[in-house]
């Protein structure tokens, strides 16, 4: 049952109950009325930084295009990292990209690949290396493994046909699923310290 469906003279309760509204106490419904008045002025602030989020970001993009344009080339300034500073370096505006990246089932294959690499090798180092690769394929709660990790395997300079045919399965199995744009502002301090101008309730 909605807010607008309970009937009238009655209070809905969190298990979905209808009390009456006698029998519900003054504090109860003082704590409802301050709750709801911060909730809606919550809202309409996030409305309000959503709003402002897409038309900064709308202004860097109008912004980078033109820039291109002075020299000839068609860019696209919707996509890549982007710096704005003010003339006098009072002000800056970053645009940072992150894309979120996940493997498919080429991930799999080249954990068997690097398992086959580690068994083959010398048994002084199987331990160590063995340890590394399960470190690096271990899951999280959501059955996902960590993009850093994986990754980091890639920096090991290992001269063995079968690790490179391994790292190249994980090249080849890393997909960009999502690409997210997030915006920071700052302000220079007297120091000389860029400091971002808070637009989250925690940091403020």
């Amino acid at each position: 049952m909605s807010e607008q469906e309970t009937p009238k003279g009655y209070w809905k309760d969190a298990r979905g109950s209808l009390i009456p509204a006698s029998k519900v106490k003054d504090v109860d419904k003082a704590r409802d009325a301050t709750v709801r008045k911060i909730a809606k002025a919550a809202m309409a602030m996030q409305r309000a930084l959503a709003d402002f989020k897409t038309a900064a970001m709308a202004e860097v993009t109008e912004f980078a295009d033109r820039s291109a344009a002075d020299y000839g080339v068609s860019w696209g300034g919707e996509k890549g990292n982007i710096t704005l500073t003010t003339f006098d370096g009072e002000l800056r505006v970053i645009r940072a990209m992150q894309d979120s990246i996940a493997f498919d089932e080429r991930l799999q294959i080249a954990k068997t690949i690097i398992d086959e690499c580690v068994h083959a090798w010398a048994k002084g180092s199987n331990h160590k290396i063995q340890a590394l690769v399960n470190h690096a394929f271990q899951v999280d709660k959501a059955g996902q493994v960590s993009v850093g990790r994986v990754l980091g395997l890639r920096q090991l300079a290992i001269e063995d046909e079968r690790w490179q045919q391994a790292m190249q399965a994980i090249a080849d199995s890393m997909q960009v699923v999502t690409s997210k744009a997030y915006l920071r502002v700052y302000q220079r301090g007297a120091d000389g310290k860029y400091r971002p101008i808070a637009l989250d309730l925690s940091e403020a």
